[in-house]
């Protein structure tokens, strides 16, 4: 897990760490799928068993979703970024994840392709920002893409 806060640990999970979390999403996408998500038993190990103590956590079904695939995203290892809708990142965050390097996502900055304001003399550029243009530039790619395989398909090269 990526998170821009430092404080938080990157957490690494074992083998039997991942199985367990594999585990929990598929429960919890079982019981979304059988609208039976409304509340959850938490229990501190496998051998616990349901009663009357047992704490139950009750969450809507958009938030159940949301825990499932981040925990499948954990479970594959992959990277996750938690943050608010309105956060700002530094150059070096946003170029990151941009997947590019500083110089350019400045190039970006003063050519006014991604909009971005001052903080004494430091950018900042939303998230929201940068995403939209991490999407316009994969639309982009995307129909060039297309016009590469229609033209090919015209000259019959295959």
């Amino acid at each position: 897990m990526t998170v821009l806060d430092k404080s938080v640990e990157e957490p690494v999970l074992s083998e039997r760490e991942s199985v367990l979390v594999r585990s929990a999403q598929r429960c919890i996408m079982a019981a979304l799928d059988h609208s039976r998500a409304g509340k959850i038993a938490l229990l501190s190990d496998a051998k616990a068993v349901i009663d009357k103590d047992t704490p139950v956590l009750e969450l809507p079904p958009k938030v159940l979703r949301f825990i499932a695939k981040t925990l499948g995203a954990m479970a594959e290892g992959k990277t996750i970024l938690l943050m608010p809708k309105d956060h700002e990142l530094t150059t070096v965050q946003a170029a990151h994840l941009l997947q590019v390097s500083r110089p350019f996502l400045s190039k970006l900055l003063k050519e006014g392709k991604i909009p971005f304001r001052m903080v004494g003399s430091h950018r900042r550029v939303s998230h929201e920002d940068l995403m939209a243009y991490k999407d316009k530039m994969r639309e982009a790619q995307e129909l060039a893409m297309q016009d590469l395989t229609n033209q090919s398909q015209e000259l019959g090269i295959e």
